[in-house]
């Protein structure tokens, strides 16, 4: 219950970008998956360096015998035994043909491509969370535009209601501002839905338990500076997460050519045992159990050595399957570095087209906002009819929409270029 509250409290307060990217990246289901892949990562690491320490087990068993069997004198006479053995052994391996070292490389550097995709992941919610919250900022403030429009359209409704009564102006024109009125709530009504539907896709993207009363702060004004595409390619191909965890996939699969041809070097291993029994034969005197454990102690100490033939090819067929994976990762490396170039390319061009769009659509602005205001002298003097008004009137709200969805274009783009280009 009272983390539900706090889950309130949070939604009901104005949300910044970089809290809507802290929030989802601590609560995204890929970001803790890919942890979880780092972890089994670690786990592999310490298993690898297990792998240079000894084997050590204990043993201990009972058996019994019952009936005829053959005796000493080559005849067969009734009789039971039991038996009782028990030691411990230990095996060490001295050299194993250089794979646990290989191993061990192997496993630490698939853990730092691990942690690069857990990074990679963290950026890609981060990528995920400005895109929509700048769509949740220009949806809101599409419904701004949608609402001046209507009040526009209300005030001609007023004037034309006063130059009807004056007998300025035919009917027709009332009938003509009133379907414009009905339009422009419609489209007010449909952009508050697309504000809220952007506003709850954000708030689904952050996993917040209770999206009510969730609202965002706006940007500041200031406009980002457009990055060079080659400097922020350069940068990528050192920083870039998706890129690092690339060529480290690319690395360990080259060294686990390495762990697979293991398998053609001999091993070597140290072995040593303990060990005693205990004996027991009916109608036979024998010495007390605690006396034959005593004397039937053993030490044994020995090394072997372990010289690979035939294997009916299965260190080839290893080797093979190494060899193909590292194919694969070196072209998919090559593959993830030409779709980071396009996309900074993309964006460099869309950047740029959505700047010089947004100053042309301020000029557009200005320039129907001007003629629309001498449109609407016109019509009052009875110069223009309805129709001329009414394209003036469209003309400059649909330059505003224009202005205001370049604006949120080059905001985006310009981010997008700064995220691919900002260092670990």
């Amino acid at each position: 219950m009272a983390a539900a509250l706090t889950a309130a409290t949070a939604s009901a307060r104005e949300w910044t970008l970089d809290e809507c990217v802290d929030y989802a990246v601590s609560h995204n289901i890929d970001v803790a998956r890919q942890r979880l892949n780092a972890d089994n990562g670690e786990i592999a690491v310490t298993a690898s360096k297990d792998a240079f320490l000894p084997n050590v087990s204990g043993y201990a068993s009972q058996g019994f015998s019952f009936g005829r069997g053959l005796t000493a004198d080559n005849t067969y006479v009734n009789r039971n035994t039991s038996s009782f053995s028990m030691g411990a052994q230990m095996s060490l391996p001295i050299f194993q043909g250089l794979r646990a070292v290989r191993q061990l490389d192997y496993s630490r550097t698939s853990l730092r491509a691990m942690l690069e995709r857990c990074e990679e992941a963290r950026d890609n919610v981060e990528l995920n969370v400005i895109s929509q919250y700048l769509q949740a900022l220009y949806a809101s403030e599409a419904v701004q535009v949608a609402r001046l429009t209507l009040s526009i359209s209300q005030g001609e409704l007023l004037r034309r209601q006063a130059l009807l009564e004056a007998g300025k102006i035919p009917e027709l024109d009332i009938y003509q501002a009133k379907a414009q009125v009905a339009q422009d709530e419609l489209s007010v009504v449909n952009a508050a839905n697309d504000s809220i539907l952007a506003l709850l896709d954000l708030s689904q993207l952050l996993n917040l338990p209770d999206a009510s009363d969730f609202t965002i702060a706006p940007l500041p004004d200031s406009r980002m500076p457009l990055l060079e595409p080659g400097e922020v390619f350069a940068n990528a191909m050192r920083n870039n997460h998706t890129m690092r965890a690339g060529m480290l996939e690319e690395e360990a699969a080259r060294k686990n050519i390495a762990v697979a041809q293991s398998g053609y070097i001999p091993t070597i291993s140290f072995s040593a045992g303990l060990g005693t029994n205990y004996y027991r034969t009916s109608g036979f005197e024998q010495e007390s159990f605690g006396q034959q454990l005593r004397h039937n102690f053993s030490k044994s100490l020995g090394f072997s050595l372990n010289v690979p033939i035939f294997d009916a090819f299965n260190t080839r067929n290893s080797v093979r399957r190494a060899r193909v994976q590292a194919v694969s990762a070196a072209l998919q490396l090559d593959d993830s570095r030409n779709r980071l170039y396009k996309s900074i390319m993309q964006a460099y061009t869309q950047a740029e087209g959505a700047h010089k769009k947004h100053e042309a659509a301020a000029n557009t602005v200005e320039s129907t906002r001007a003629a629309f205001d001498a449109m609407q002298v016109k019509y009052d003097n009875g110069r223009a009819n309805a129709t001329e008004y009414d394209k003036a009137k469209n003309d400059y709200t649909q330059a505003l929409a224009q202005q205001l969805q370049a604006k949120y274009e080059a905001i985006l783009r310009a981010r997008i270029l700064n995220f691919y280009n900002k260092a670990d």
